[in-house]
């Protein structure tokens, strides 16, 4: 049987995650993984933890607490840069799941096809941890290190992820392809932010989840976009475009080819999508 507690301090859930405690936050991945009749080792339950809440406006950019649901999120009045990420948070499982899933709960478990990665790494987003030694950021490709890996150290927790102001310009857009639209592990997914002036595309950040160990930033490909047109920059985004900066895998629900040209056709529509938006 399971240990649980449940702190209302930052300081004392650091304590029980330093003695080798588990976070618990929604429970959407932890209760599926076990077979038993309760979850397995003790467990620290973060949901109450005030500095896991909230969504704020800070001097450099926006504020997401750790433990902020997917619903609260998807309802959240964010700048439309932030599309993407809403419309990853209405399409997370059913509601019960985005009632109770939480958005770092989602990072922490280091799917490669978690919804929540690519719409952040478009936002250029940073985590903020908290352990015994303190705090420290680091950028959200740093924290995601492979298949169910993280950059999280013994008795840290994953307390906020932080949105730059310079990323908060312009829209952005999610798409993702899987047997149906929401209860499914994607084949594949992306996310576009951009920002158009005169017509032209004047900033952009393309990612891609499920088609390498994590997902994906394609910066090498951005600078290729600005200056054209979003009909223009379509046709720079293909499979073999894309190939070079992904490593997908041939699996039961597509193969490296498919997948490479799924992910070209939302990029492309995901970019037209955005650009539409925005005017």
């Amino acid at each position: 049987m399971s240990r649980h507690a449940r702190p209302a301090t930052l300081d004392e859930a650091i304590g029980l995650l330093a003695e080798g405690w588990q976070v618990l936050a929604g429970g959407t991945d932890l209760y599926p993984a076990t077979q038993a009749q309760s979850l397995p080792g003790a467990m620290v339950d973060v949901t109450a933890l005030p500095d896991l809440q909230g969504i704020v406006q800070t001097a450099t950019g926006l504020r997401i607490g750790a433990a902020v649901t997917w619903s609260d999120l998807a309802a959240a009045g964010l700048p439309p840069a932030c599309r993407a990420l809403q419309q990853a948070a209405r399409q997370v499982g059913g509601w019960q799941i985005q009632n109770a899933g939480t958005l770092g709960g989602n990072l922490c478990n280091a799917s490669p096809a978690a919804d929540g990665a690519v719409p952040l790494l478009v936002l250029g987003a940073w985590v903020e941890l908290a352990g015994p030694q303190g705090t420290r950021r680091m950028p959200l490709a740093d924290f995601l290190q492979g298949p169910r890996r993280t950059a999280l150290r013994l008795g840290e927790v994953l307390v906020a992820l932080h949105l730059p102001a310079q990323a908060l310009a312009g829209t952005s857009s999610f798409a993702k392809l899987g047997a149906r639209a929401h209860l499914v592990i994607s084949v594949v997914m992306v996310a576009v932010r951009v920002q158009m002036m005169a017509g032209r595309i004047s900033d952009v950040a393309l990612a891609v989840g499920a088609c390498a160990p994590t997902a994906r930033r394609i910066a090498p490909l951005e600078p290729a976009l600005i200056g054209l047109s979003p009909e223009a920059a379509l046709e720079q985004i293909t499979a073999q475009t894309l190939a070079p900066h992904l490593a997908p895998i041939d699996d039961i629900r597509a193969d490296r080819g498919y997948r490479l040209e799924a992910a070209a056709e939302l990029l492309r529509r995901s970019l037209t999508e955005a650009a539409a938006w925005q005017g």
